[in-house]
């Protein structure tokens, strides 16, 4: 009897634990999206015409954009990611993970604020001002001036929208995006480059810009609205794009490519620390947008400059996992800027400022190595099959361990949650915290959803 009893316990104890492992994942699953909830409905409550600022007083009384150092005005949004248009990609996230019309609802509300926000000839400056939309307007009012194609603010404005208007049919929206998708292609020049700023306004803004992505992000978005839209149009300006990238390539054994170039096709200076020469971390980014052309198009041509680029970056490093930005002209030597002492260049990194070597990337890893990885998974795996693993569903056990990965750290966040729905840094909110700690909790609810 006694061991009979004890089976009984052990086949109990195994039927009980499943059901207690389940209960428990919906519980945090609830967890979650109480979370969501409260944190959307904070965000809500604290927005400027459904647009934000990067940070907020805890009392509201003060808001700034990228830093402390720029004051927001009490109209303003903050366009330059982490800003309005990152919120807004969350909420739909969150919308396509729950189906809670809440976040369609917000999302919607970001959509009307950046659509206001737009200037008259297509784009978004990284601050714009949107005190004139009201709840009932129709047909956003908008003003004159530059647009900036730096910092991902005009592509990933349009991102979003684009994202937007494929679970939203509305006038507004489309002409928002109609007119975003038009300054994409006045902005490109003849050769397929992209400026940092359009209209042009002089200098280095002026010139062909892969530095802070300017224009790996531009041919992103025109992919984007080629998928989105079948207009031949978009493809052509994002085939157009990296057809510079290859006429812009250095000449081995430099095979890489520089932050920015003149009219001439020269490497040149931007700002006074910046000064010109072989880019590693641009480079990075553009065996990325080579290999998206040619996953996108089937063209060989996009392969055919990355051997060499990668060849030049092998001989660039300068520890494990690590390089310089910047390689002179020549003698490929690490080369760096300061702030204090513009237009001289510094061969040593000890030679500049403290400061200056927290302040700018100078030196680090860039995403290289994944990039040469994902270049080489492509080559050996084939077009469609590298496609076909990468676009195919995961599997439940897949999911499941992606949640369990994930419980630790959606836990945490839950817990730094405070009753408002509010996570505080410093006794300020970062709009970049409730960005990273909503696409979290989405990615959670993904993982656990049948």
């Amino acid at each position: 009897m006694i061991r009979i009893a004890r089976h009984i316990v052990i086949i109990l104890s195994l039927l009980w634990c499943p059901l207690s492992s389940a209960s428990a994942d919906d519980e945090l699953a609830d967890s979650v999206r109480q979370s969501l909830a409260r944190a959307t409905d904070f965000l809500a409550s604290i927005s400027t015409r459904g647009g934000y600022v990067g940070i907020y007083s805890l009392d509201l009384q003060q808001r700034y954009g990228e830093s402390r150092q720029e004051r927001a005005q009490a109209d303003e949004i903050w366009v330059q990611p982490p800003g309005t248009p990152s919120v807004g990609k969350a909420f739909l996230r969150a919308y396509k993970a729950t189906g809670d019309d809440r976040y369609r609802t917000v999302a919607r509300d970001v959509g009307r604020s950046l659509a206001w926000g737009q200037r008259e000839i297509g784009g978004w400056d990284h601050r714009v001002k949107v005190g004139h939309l009201q709840a009932d307007s129709v047909s956003p009012r908008r003003s004159g001036g530059r647009c900036t194609l730096d910092d991902n603010i005009t592509q990933e404005a349009l991102s979003f929208l684009m994202e937007l208007d494929a679970i939203l049919d509305e006038a507004w929206l489309t002409e928002s995006v109609q007119l975003g998708l038009k300054f994409m292609r006045l902005s490109q020049y003849e050769n397929g480059a992209w400026p940092q700023w359009y209209p042009l306004r002089g200098g280095y803004h002026d010139h062909y810009t892969f530095n802070d992505n300017a224009i790996n992000d531009c041919i992103r978005v025109m992919l984007a609205a080629h998928r989105h839209y079948g207009n031949p149009d978009y493809l052509d300006s994002a085939r157009r794009g990296g057809d510079f990238i290859i006429r812009s390539q250095g000449a081995p054994p430099q095979a890489g490519w520089a932050q920015q170039y003149d009219r001439d096709l020269r490497l040149a200076w931007a700002r006074s620390f910046e000064p010109p020469g072989y880019c590693s971390a641009a480079t990075s980014r553009n065996l990325r947008s080579l290999v998206d052309l040619y996953l996108y198009t089937g063209q060989e041509k996009y392969l055919e400059p990355i051997p060499a680029a990668i060849d030049w970056l092998d001989r660039s490093r300068i520890g494990p996992a690590l390089w310089s930005r910047l390689y002179e002209v020549h003698t490929n030597k690490a080369i760096y800027g300061d702030r204090r002492d513009g237009n001289k260049i510094h061969y040593e990194y000890d030679q500049i400022s403290a400061l200056e070597r927290t302040s700018y990337a100078w030196r680090g890893e860039y995403g290289i190595d994944s990039a040469i990885r994902y270049y080489r998974d492509v080559v050996k795996l084939g077009p469609a099959e590298f496609l076909a693993r990468r676009d195919r569903p995961p599997t439940d056990r897949q999911r499941q361990s992606r949640a369990q990965a994930l419980t630790g750290r959606i836990r945490n966040i839950i817990a730094g949650q405070d009753g408002q729905g509010r996570w505080r840094r410093n006794n300020e909110i970062y709009i970049d915290d409730f960005v990273r700690n909503l696409n979290a909790l989405a990615e959670y609810l993904e993982a656990v959803r049948p």
